[in-house]
C-alpha cells in the first residue's frame, strides 16, 4: 500500500527527529512552514518543543485557521508533547507572562496541564504499554504535559503512573511523550494507518 504524504510543522522543536521516522516506514513527507505547504497532505504531526514559541510562530505564518480548515476537511492530526497541549481544548498552567492563557486548536476533546510531570532535570524514559501494540513501547517524556480529562469520543490508549499520556479521537491523536526520540517507529505507524484510512462516508 503506498503510504500517505505527511507534513511535519517545522517552526521549532523536534520535527526532524519525525521526518526521519516517518520516512524510515516510506512515507513522503514535507515540512510545514506556510499554509500553501498544507496542499496535498493527509496528516500533520505538530511536534515537541515550546508550546508557546510554536503558538507564537504559527500565528506569525498565519496557520491557525488553515491548519484547523486542513482538518475538518479530514487531515489527520497527530500532537506530540508541546503538540498535544496545541490540539487540546483546553489547557492549564500557562506561563504568567501570557496571562495563564495558552493558545490552542481546540480540536481536540482535552483537558492538558503543562509541564506536569516536571522541569527538563526531571526528564525520564520509561516502557509503556499501549494499546494495540504487542510489547511496551520506549516512551521519552521531557518536560511533558499530562491529559487531565478526555471528553466521551476520546479514546485512551496508554496512561504513565495513572495518568493518561496517549489519546486518540477520530483523526486526532496526542501523546504527552515524544516518540520521535527512540528507533521504534510503531506509532508512527499508527498514525500512517490513520492517515490513509479513508473518511466516514
Amino acid at each position: 500500500m503506498t503510504q500517505p504524504h505527511i507534513g511535519v510543522l517545522a517552526l521549532q522543536g523536534a520535527f526532524r527527529e519525525h521526518r526521519q521516522r516517518l520516512e524510515s516506514l516510506g512515507a513522503r513527507v514535507t515540512e510545514v512552514r506556510l499554509p500553501a505547504d498544507l496542499a496535498g497532505l493527509q496528516g500533520l504531526v505538530i511536534p515537541g518543543g515550546e508550546s508557546t514559541t510554536i503558538a507564537r510562530l504559527m500565528a506569525d505564518y498565519a496557520l491557525w485557521a488553515p491548519v484547523r480548515d486542513f482538518h475538518a476537511a479530514g487531515g489527520a492530526l497527530w500532537g506530540t508533547c508541546a503538540g498535544a497541549i496545541l490540539l487540546a481544548r483546553e489547557v492549564h498552567g500557562a506561563p504568567p507572562q501570557f496571562g495563564g492563557q495558552q493558545d490552542s486548536l481546540a480540536l481536540m476533546d482535552l483537558t492538558v496541564r503543562r509541564n506536569a510531570f516536571g522541569r527538563q532535570v526531571d526528564s525520564f524514559h520509561t516502557p509503556l504499554q499501549v494499546q494495540g501494540l504487542d510489547t511496551p513501547f520506549p516512551a521519552v517524556f521531557i518536560r511533558a504535559p499530562v491529559i487531565e480529562r478526555v471528553g466521551e469520543g476520546v479514546e485512551v490508549l496508554a496512561r504513565h503512573a495513572g495518568q493518561i499520556v496517549l489519546a486518540r479521537q477520530g483523526r486526532l491523536l496526542a501523546s504527552s511523550f515524544h516518540p520521535e526520540l527512540t528507533a521504534d517507529a510503531r506509532l508512527h505507524a499508527l498514525f500512517l494507518d490513520l492517515a490513509a484510512a479513508p473518511l466516514p462516508a
